[in-house]
């Protein structure tokens, strides 16, 4: 918790997640005074429980989200330069077989689209690994094997990344309290009256303008502010990771789940092997998510199918369960937009909202999101001179 505390703010940011982070990150350089409430730890949702990756989004070209890839590969540019530590460019392998969905001449056309976004620069390009050094691919399958890509995407530790975000946030004024519990709001006119728990006590404080960065917790945060706000229709949608033993050297591999042929990460963590990730729609309290049996399995197979050494693997080290938002629909999680929504309530006061809720988003684009979060609000805040930019602002 910081110390000094105020009892009002420009901004009061309700949940430490990465977003949450980014946007007292970019609020602060603005400026403006900031409060972040965190329920119980930063980065303790999905913050801590994503796939690991700072990437452009290779696979969302086959859904035409073109524009998103090219804001996620200038994001994860961008981030190399100013995470050395956190984040990093790692070899990506995309194993090709007769049976597979996805044909060599398809990948070959998405990777080269892939590197013209990326502005063809090193970081942006591929290749095709010669058939003389499959056999260097930490035990690849080679039965069937016709094609094997490689490309470069960036790996990171979420949680740490988004600690040092938060880090970044409080240097520059933010002030953090947690765990605390936010209890309910008032919106008026002016901004937003705030009751929340901390220490065993109910305390209360003022906000010009509420950020609604709960994640799986959107919903509920909405539900305890009064007048009730607008929201809008989402779907959680699970996602689960599995850590085996196995150290793999080679980098990172993109493969296809053998029963449904969606995306599947094969990564090293930790002098261990993740795997990652499952899609399907969650009902219930956030905070009870946990992986499912039967997700498990799905990953042990995927991972056994391409990697003959793990056949028989029943030795799971450690699991983990996140929740993604996304828009409500009855199609599969995969072919879903991932295009961060950022909604600024104007039911009660239609020319001066004060009430910002982030539906979605990605680890990659959280900086972005974060300034374009600021400035939807820059005409309802007090004008100030900003102290950085967090196009500069280095992270360890």
């Amino acid at each position: 918790m910081s110390n000094n505390l105020s009892n009002t703010y420009d901004l009061v940011i309700i949940g430490g997640g990465i977003h949450g982070a980014g946007i007292a990150q970019a609020a602060a350089v603005h400026g403006w005074s900031v409060l972040v409430l965190e329920q119980t730890d930063i980065a303790s949702g999905t913050s801590s429980r994503s796939s690991k990756l700072i990437h452009g989004g290779l696979r969302y070209l086959e859904s035409g989200q073109i524009s998103l890839v090219r804001e996620c590969l200038n994001e994860r540019a961008l981030l190399l330069k100013l995470a050395p530590q956190l984040v990093q460019l790692k070899p990506f392998h995309i194993p090709v077989y007769r049976h597979t969905q996805r044909r060599p001449w398809q990948l070959q056309v998405g990777l080269s689209l892939y590197a013209l976004l990326g502005g063809l620069q090193s970081a942006a390009r591929f290749r095709r690994v010669p058939q003389s050094q499959w056999n260097n691919l930490d035990g690849l399958e080679t039965t069937g094997l016709q094609t094997v890509f490689q490309y470069y995407d960036a790996q990171t530790d979420d949680a740490a990344l988004t600690r040092a975000v938060m880090r970044s946030a409080q240097e520059l004024g933010a002030q953090l309290i947690m765990p605390a519990t936010f209890i309910a709001a008032q919106s008026h006119a002016q901004g937003s009256s705030i009751e929340y728990r901390y220490n065993g006590e109910i305390k209360t404080c003022n906000a010009s303008v509420l950020v609604n960065a709960g994640g799986p917790w959107v919903q509920q945060v909405l539900s305890r502010i009064t007048p009730a706000p607008t929201q809008r229709k989402i779907d959680l949608v699970q996602g689960t990771h599995i850590v085996v033993p196995g150290k793999l050297t080679q980098g990172i591999y993109y493969v296809e789940a053998p029963t449904d042929g969606r995306a599947v990460f094969v990564m090293p963590w930790k002098d261990n092997t993740l795997v990652g990730t499952t899609e399907s729609v969650y009902h219930g309290d956030p905070g009870e998510v946990k992986p499912l049996p039967q997700e498990q399995a799905y990953l042990l197979q995927t991972l056994a199918h391409y990697f003959p050494q793990h056949r028989g693997q029943q030795n799971i080290l450690s699991t983990t369960a996140g929740l993604r938002v996304l828009p409500a629909d009855e199609g599969a999680a995969f072919s879903r937009s991932r295009e961060t929504i950022l909604h600024l309530d104007r039911s009660d006061h239609p020319n001066n909202a004060r009430l910002l809720t982030v539906y979605g988003g990605k680890l990659t684009t959280y900086r972005l999101t974060a300034e374009r979060v600021v400035a939807r609000l820059a005409g309802v805040l007090p004008r100030r001179k900003a102290v950085a930019d967090t196009r500069q602002l280095r992270l360890s």
